[in-house]
């Protein structure tokens, strides 16, 4: 199986979608065909992580079945499911990040994250250098409205937040710089996926 990214052609805008996808969702394709529209851009890549590193691992499913899943759910001609930190041998999100910035000069990518992730973004290893590597866009959960915004990071990078109004300007910004979008109407999440089990026939 193929693991690296796809290529990006100069000028390409990319949004960057990262999780272990345990397992990808209709809410996953959701968040990502909302920043494509609202962002104005031509690709969005799901990045599907070995691990996370705040997180147990040891019952998460091999990458390989992950991948394949996802791919399946993406069904979108705007989607790419990669896992560039196995081909990286990377672990944490800023060192793959900046490999995929180095290896694609030329293109513009966004960094998007569900608001959930903003809430915590701060335990992140190296998070003030990802907001620094390229913006980043959040996207509302539904269930977290505005919540995620008293966050330790949102505060921190408060003076760098655009107007959702100019989120469409938001890739041709130099970091960092991000925008909180609205408008997620899917509460799936993984973890309840996983809670319910596997369907029954």
């Amino acid at each position: 199986m193929n693991f690296r990214a796809p290529l990006a052609s100069p000028g390409m805008r990319v949004g960057l979608l990262g999780g272990s996808f345990n397992p990808a969702h209709e809410a996953h394709r959701a968040l990502s065909l909302l920043a494509w529209k609202r962002l104005g851009l031509d690709r969005v890549w799901w990045l599907v992580s070995p691990g996370n590193p705040l997180k147990e691992n040891s019952k998460l499913p091999p990458v390989e079945s992950r991948v394949a899943q996802a791919r399946e759910i993406a069904a979108s001609p705007y989607i790419d499911v990669c896992a560039p930190e196995v081909a990286y041998r990377t672990r944490y999100t800023f060192d793959t990040l900046s490999r995929l910035v180095a290896e694609h000069a030329d293109a513009r990518f966004v960094w998007l994250m569900g608001a959930d992730n903003l809430a915590q973004f701060h335990r992140w290893k190296r998070w003030q250098e990802i907001a620094e590597l390229m913006p980043i866009a959040v996207i509302e959960r539904p269930g977290d409205e505005d919540a995620p915004l008293s966050s330790k990071a949102a505060h921190s990078m408060a003076r760098h937040r655009i107007d959702e109004s100019d989120a469409p300007l938001l890739l041709s910004m130099d970091p960092p710089a991000w925008v909180y979008l609205h408008g997620l109407k899917s509460p799936l999440s993984s973890t309840s996926l996983r809670m319910k089990g596997p369907r029954q026939a």
